[in-house]
């Protein structure tokens, strides 16, 4: 495995993430932004934050499978989220939590959650983009 995932003393130990990933493999892998798209370009869980994350997740699985990865190999997520406000943050944590039920990650890589006006399709709620390095 590429990734080894840390919580560093001296830093708040964050149960649902790590704050830092150690990569080491010899490939680097650059995610484009997902966003809710089924494969057929179908938005997945219109209006449903938790949804959308959930199938923002379980796209870059998508890709990473691709590529012979899978969300063993994400060093660092960064993650768009509309209107973002703090009270939304249970919607986002569910939404994280079925898609790592389902891909079998625990605890989910280091990543970076901003507040966004809109993105490019306007039903989509959240958009997540993924580095990763395999061997």
């Amino acid at each position: 495995m590429a990734i080894t995932l840390v919580n560093p003393s001296g830093l708040p130990e964050i149960d649902a993430y790590r704050q830092v990933s150690v990569a080491t493999g010899s490939k680097l892998i650059f995610i484009a932004g997902q966003v809710a798209w089924d494969a057929d370009g179908v938005t997945v869980g219109e209006g449903d934050l938790a949804a959308q994350v959930e199938q923002c997740y379980l796209n870059i699985g998508t890709a990473l499978a691709e590529v012979g990865g899978s969300f063993d190999d994400v060093a660092k997520l960064t993650v768009y989220v509309v209107d973002w406000t703090f009270d939304k943050m249970p919607l986002f944590l569910e939404g994280v939590t079925r898609a790592a039920a389902k891909l079998g990650i625990t605890p989910v890589p280091p990543g970076t959650l901003l507040g966004v006006a809109a993105l490019a399709v306007p039903d989509h709620l959240v958009e997540i983009e993924a580095t990763a390095v395999i061997d």
